[in-house]
């Protein structure tokens, strides 16, 4: 019933009104014709009218019982013939004719006059507009009052979801093994309160998901109320403020306000960074004061309400570090949940997952394919088989192959593959020895990922070629020789153009901006120069899961500053030596390695293996 009425348009309306209105005109209005005058005339002197009203600007009668062939034209007399026993009327507009009055005596033809009063029609003319006007108007007020529009201003614009509407259970969510267990709990809270407050124990107020983008927060939260089978109220945290004052707060105590009313049930408030930043020192001007009314409100209202109704926060956000401190204290979000980058056993349970409703070739290893996407999330991981399912399906396969997963892989890692632009020879030559001084420098030094993939095939914005490493597991800390490797495997590529052509191309500037950087955070945050010491002197903000850094007041002197630089160019200068000897000593395997690739563009790394040792 509820739905039928939210479906309801003003449209039925006036299509009823139009329907009733045809129904009017032609089942309940009687049949008159219409005559010109001449014909009029005609019939009464045959004496053929039975009686006219004379109005002011028509003439209106009643026509005898007889037969009007010849008199009037065929379609007419057929016209007539239609009307029933006694119903001959017509109509004729009225035409200034002093002799008039003659005729209808002498034909002996019974006349009235009526005079119409108009003041009614005029009235009528001003008034029905005017009510139809206001009537849309209330409907349309009505409809806002409901849930949108300037009446309801003040509203929650949650979207409440029910067990069957999410669609969503704990077997849809994998990879994050121990956040799902965490917050298992609360589902059995939900389910069984009793249990756990036999022993004095309350429900957690608050459960704040924090991850990187994609890993799956916001499904867990759909999941958590899926398992539970109650209300869940969702809302992202930029809903709550708008250009009005007051709006926000006024839409957080309507959202608990709905919550307390349908205990138990779950609040979910996805992106709480928008609405929790944490609240300035000092005076603030225009929307801030808005932003930080809707967080006291929140607070407040997370304080008022008691957690053995039922109602249980959930929250995600992805930048936890500038969350106002009152949010994370305890008796508000009591739980803090990482919701993590999977590792492999996570990421191969993931692409099971997604590739359930995939057509799969009987060669696919989703464990190889898990091993092959380090550092995807759950959402990369779904793009991931949906771009090998359409690249199949553009193939007009049956099944998606490994080869369509390794296509889509470079495609979401390197970009779309730019087949229309045409290197000259001279840079395909310079772009085939830059790849190959990257592979080279990577399997000469211990400790460096192994070269899986070599291509001289433009992709993406800017990349001329590529080099993929995949490492052999996943890696949690990094060793400073480790650093150094990764260093000079990404000045492979200059050094290599230095050597062969004695000149460089602009083409290093991705891999000198991530040099730069590695040797700037080795002196700066991890203490690996002698110089300086076991200090740390990055003061920067470092978000905590999106790669952004905003600068902060430096904190040491202009001298150290300079030490810095002569530590981090000395790092870089070092390594530099180190691939240039490399590289010389090895020419003969470079040129092997650029040419092959000048005729075969792409390269495995079972293929690099192979040219290596036959020419060692």
């Amino acid at each position: 019933m509820e739905k039928k009425q939210q479906s309801f348009s003003l449209w039925y309306f006036l299509i009823a009104f139009f329907f009733v209105l045809l129904l009017q005109n032609y089942l309940f209005t009687p049949r008159v014709a219409n005559l010109t005058y001449s014909e009029f005339k005609e019939l009464v002197r045959r004496g053929l009218v039975k009686e006219v009203v004379i109005e002011q600007e028509v003439i209106r009668g009643e026509l005898k019982m007889e037969n009007l062939e010849g008199v009037l034209p065929p379609k007419k007399v057929e016209e007539f013939g239609k009307m029933g026993e006694g119903d001959r009327r017509f109509f004729s507009v009225r035409v200034e004719d002093p002799g008039l009055i003659g005729d209808l005596e002498e034909a002996e033809v019974k006349f009235t006059g009526v005079r119409i009063n108009t003041w009614f029609r005029t009235i009528l003319s001003w008034v029905l507009p005017a009510l139809i006007f206001v009537g849309i108007w209330v409907l349309l007020m009505r409809r806002f009052s409901a849930g949108s529009g300037l009446m309801a201003i003040g509203k929650s614009k949650a979207k409440v979801y029910v067990e069957k509407e999410t669609g969503v259970t704990f077997a849809d969510v994998a990879g994050v093994d121990e956040a799902k267990e965490e917050v298992q709990e609360i589902v059995e809270l939900l389910k069984n309160p009793q249990r756990y407050g036999r022993l004095g124990g309350k429900n957690p107020k608050g459960v704040l998901l924090v991850g990187v983008p994609g890993t799956g927060k916001t499904l867990l939260a759909r999941a958590i109320a899926g398992e539970a089978g109650v209300p869940f109220f969702s809302m992202s945290g930029s809903s709550f403020v708008e250009m009005f004052v007051g709006v926000g707060a006024a839409r957080v105590r309507d959202l608990f306000a709905q919550a307390q009313a349908s205990a138990p049930c779950i609040i979910f408030i996805d992106e709480l960074d928008a609405l929790g930043k944490a609240r300035s020192a000092g005076p603030t001007l225009g929307g801030h004061d808005e932003r930080e009314q809707t967080l006291n409100q929140l607070l407040t209202e997370m304080d008022g309400f008691d957690p053995r109704k039922g109602v249980i926060i959930l929250a995600a956000t992805n930048r936890p570090e500038i969350l106002d401190p009152a949010l994370l204290r305890a008796g508000r979000f009591d739980r803090h949940v990482l919701v993590d980058r999977p590792d492999i056993n996570g990421r191969e349970a993931i692409l099971k997952v997604h590739a359930k409703g995939a057509k799969l070739a009987s060669e696919v290893n989703l464990r190889e394919i898990a091993a092959k996407t380090v550092g995807f999330v759950g959402a990369d991981l779904a793009n991931l088989v949906n771009e090998a399912a359409l690249l199949a399906a553009r193939r007009d396969k049956e099944a998606i192959d490994m080869k369509d997963f390794s296509e889509a892989i470079d495609r979401i890692v390197a970009g779309l593959e730019k087949k229309n632009r045409l290197l000259n020879p001279r840079e395909r030559e310079v772009v085939a020895y830059h790849e190959a001084g990257h592979a080279l420098i990577a399997t000469a030094l211990p400790g460096a990922d192994p070269v899986s993939k070599i291509s001289i095939i433009p992709r993406g914005i800017a990349a001329l070629g590529y080099t993929q490493q995949l490492p052999t597991e996943d890696r949690y800390l990094m060793l400073q020789s480790e650093l150094e490797t990764r260093i000079s495997v990404l000045l492979g590529g200059r050094v290599a153009e230095e050597i062969i052509f004695e000149d460089v191309s602009t083409g290093a500037q991705n891999d000198l901006q991530r040099v730069s950087d590695i040797a700037r955070r080795m002196v700066t945050d991890y203490g690996m120069s002698k110089e300086l010491g076991l200090i740390s002197y990055d003061n920067r903000s470092q978000h905590s899961f999106l790669p952004m850094v905003s600068p902060g007041v430096r904190e040491y002197s202009e001298d150290t500053a300079q030490r810095i630089d002569q530590a981090v160019a000395r790092i870089v200068a070092e390594a530099h030596d180190r691939v240039k000897q490399l590289l010389q000593e090895r020419r003969g395997k470079l040129e092997t390695l650029a040419k092959t690739l000048l005729d075969r563009e792409v390269l495995e790394g079972k293929d690099l293996e192979e040219i290596l040792r036959m020419s060692a």
